[in-house]
């Protein structure tokens, strides 16, 4: 239940949507509401749906069901025990109107006309599927008869009132199509039928709502049985969320980008050989990828960067995130300041920090303050793929296998060694230029690498 009133907004369902209409209110005046209740039924020119509440509390309508109203409009309140809404919640101009349409009293039986009822500001009360069949069909909608809330016009009403009409006089069917409303259609997709199956008794062969009565729907294939079901919680519902969440709210985007690693995989070759025996770690290939993503951050600081409400905030310090696997998940050990870090020294924080994350002995602190991200498949022979952007930060760097490639040197091939880097930035603050001029730049430092490690 809420503490204070909350109110309950028409949605704006779809970009081009500018009013709807409440075709019926689901909870009657009083009733308790829980958040994710379904509310009410809207009709707008595209679709009908049935829209949930957004928090809970006592439900206080204040515009009539078959109400046309603007969308984002005030309709209704959610209040708390014993309160009352605000005085200027009891009634609602709609769309077209002059007036005010007073809420009904849920007891009252809805008004039932000979003929389409006119509503306030001489409106005519129909849904917008009942204006679109009518439209389809050239019928004048003053001239049907009404059976929705308040003598409003529906689609089958329309339905019903073609079915009247000599037989010459049947609803436009487009090519190939069965001849049948949209409402028919509706039905029919809900309760499992083939409309090719069904022989229409209106005219022309038009298949009318009771022709679905009686009709058995096709038999529903068996849904897969589960071998086992794997909940959304603790750590992969944490990424679970995070990552939808990224998707959501950033506009992503990814570039590949091949590098040549002839000259990192010989420096490592030399390093085993020198280090040998001493206490310097000798630097993974992913330590280099590491090492050089953080110094070319230094050239293209759009990259190591957050996107707020005030708008695209640069970071000073470089604190590199890199994905470690870890029994039913992921996570995102940090090296702070890993610029200032020589080369060895981030090779060993790495595996520090790895193997903490792996043996569950990692801290909370170790997992926070990202402001750029590495990510590695290359152990599982991935060239390319899609990292997603960790919340927070605008871009995440993804590397792929290291794998032999081809140059061509005076009409000879020359044996090199490759791999993919997969950089996906937010579109929001980087364009796809400077996103792959960082590339660019990660690519002259591996080609290069004495200068990684210092």
């Amino acid at each position: 239940m809420t503490d204070v009133a909350v109110e309950v907004l028409l949605p704006k369902i779809g970009l081009t949507m500018q009013e709807g209409t409440i075709d019926e209110w689901l909870v009657p005046t009083g009733a308790a509401v829980a958040e994710g209740d379904a509310l009410l039924r809207l009709a707008t020119d595209k679709v009908d749906v049935d829209v949930e509440a957004e928090a809970g509390g006592l439900f206080h309508p204040v515009v009539a069901a078959g109400a046309t109203v603007p969308a984002g409009a005030l309709i209704g309140w959610l209040l708390a025990e014993g309160e009352q809404p605000p005085e200027s919640a009891g009634t609602h101009t709609p769309v077209g109107s002059g007036t005010t349409a007073p809420v009904p009293d849920p007891g009252a039986a809805p008004a039932v006309n000979g003929t389409g009822e006119r509503g306030i500001g001489d409106r005519l009360l129909s849904s917008p599927n009942a204006r679109r069949v009518a439209a389809a069909a050239d019928v004048d909608l003053t001239a049907v008869r009404g059976t929705g809330p308040g003598g409003r016009i529906v689609s089958e009403d329309v339905e019903e009132f073609l079915a009247a009409l000599p037989g010459d006089r049947v609803t436009p069917v487009p090519a190939g199509g069965t001849p049948a409303s949209p409402l028919v259609r509706k039905l029919a997709k809900e309760r499992g039928i083939d409309l090719s199956e069904v022989n229409g008794t209106g005219p022309g062969g038009r298949i009318r709502r009771a022709d679905l009565d009686g009709v058995t729907p096709a038999p529903e294939a068996t849904p897969a049985r589960p071998s086992e079901v794997i909940p959304l919680t603790g750590m992969r519902g944490t990424i679970a969320r995070r990552m939808h969440a990224s998707l959501q709210e950033m506009a992503q985007l990814t570039h590949g980008y091949e590098v040549r690693m002839d000259a990192v995989v010989s420096l490592r070759d030399r390093l085993k050989e020198e280090w040998a025996g001493s206490d310097l770690p000798v630097p993974s290939i992913n330590d280099f990828l590491l090492k050089a993503a953080a110094l070319a951050l230094r050239e293209h600081p759009l990259l190591n960067a957050t996107v707020r409400e005030d708008g695209i905030h640069l970071l000073d310090e470089v604190h590199l995130g890199f994905a470690v696997a870890v029994p039913g998940g992921l996570m995102v050990p940090v090296i702070e300041d890993a610029v200032a870090l020589p080369l060895p020294e981030v090779a060993r924080r790495s595996r520090s920090l790895a193997q903490a994350a792996r043996e569950g002995r990692i801290s909370p602190a170790q997992l926070e303050g990202a402001t750029f991200t590495v990510t590695s498949l290359g152990g599982y022979g991935v060239d390319f793929f899609t990292p997603v952007i960790n919340p927070g930060n605008v871009a995440i760097l993804g590397v792929g296998r290291l794998r032999d490639g081809v140059e061509w040197v005076d009409d000879r091939p020359l044996r090199t060694r490759v791999l993919t880097l997969s950089l996906t930035f937010d579109h929001r603050a980087v364009d796809g230029a400077p996103a792959a001029e960082y590339l660019r730049s990660v690519g002259e430092l591996l080609s290069k690498p004495l200068r990684l490690l210092v």
